[in-house]
């Protein structure tokens, strides 16, 4: 399992997350998404470590991550001694744009994506919106959302649905992707933001977990 960090890089709460998929039986790899700029970069969650974080994802192109996605994959397949085995993938906030991203390597065979904003707007780096790539994503993607995220108004999310709808045609029955939006804002799952919402939070863990379990 590919775990995609916040801005906020691979810091405590990151590492819990591996280590709950660890407990859960999944080999779990949270990999620093600045490797150029800040590869050892660990945030609190504060406002001048958002503005920190966020100067490295501007910094960050769309090809250097989709390189280093490839290149963590290869590893953990090879240090599982399983070359060719499907991998899962999961996101947060930044990191859940760039599992949409990763969704479109072969090595990828289910992504979890937590509140990625900017999709249906761009990509990193620049260019065309990252939710032009949805039809060419091999394995099955779940995106998750919070009904009052302000990065992720309800139109960004009724373009993400439609765009899912539209790839769903061409899908065999039972691997369709999926977008479900619990109640909460931004960074419900985690704990150590001031967002956070319990409720929601379990949900989504539940979510994440049937996901993966439908197969890798």
């Amino acid at each position: 399992m590919l775990v995609l960090p916040e801005v906020f890089g691979v810091n405590a709460w990151v590492r819990s997350v591996a280590e709950r998929l660890a407990v859960q039986g999944y080999a779990a790899l949270a990999m620093p998404l600045f490797s150029r700029t800040a590869p050892d970069l660990e945030l609190p969650y504060d406002e001048a470590a958002l503005l920190e974080g966020r100067s490295h994802k501007e910094r960050t192109t769309t090809p250097q991550l989709l390189d280093d996605l490839a290149l963590a994959a290869d590893w953990l397949q090879q240090a599982l001694e399983r070359p060719g085995a499907g991998l899962g993938c999961v996101g947060f906030c930044f990191g859940g744009h760039v599992a949409m991203l990763a969704a479109t390597l072969p090595a990828i065979a289910a992504t979890v994506s937590f509140y990625g904003a900017g999709v249906a707007s761009g990509r990193p780096g620049g260019g065309p919106p990252t939710l032009d790539l949805v039809p060419s994503i091999p394995g099955r993607l779940l995106c998750l959302y919070g009904s009052e995220d302000p990065l992720i108004p309800a139109s960004d999310r009724e373009v993400i649905a439609a765009a899912l709808a539209v790839a769903n045609r061409d899908r065999p029955a039972g691997r369709e992707h999926r977008l479900r939006v619990l109640e909460g804002g931004h960074g419900f799952l985690c704990e150590a933001r001031g967002d956070h919402h319990p409720v929601s939070a379990q949900a989504g863990w539940a979510e994440l977990l049937a996901w993966f379990e439908g197969g890798l």
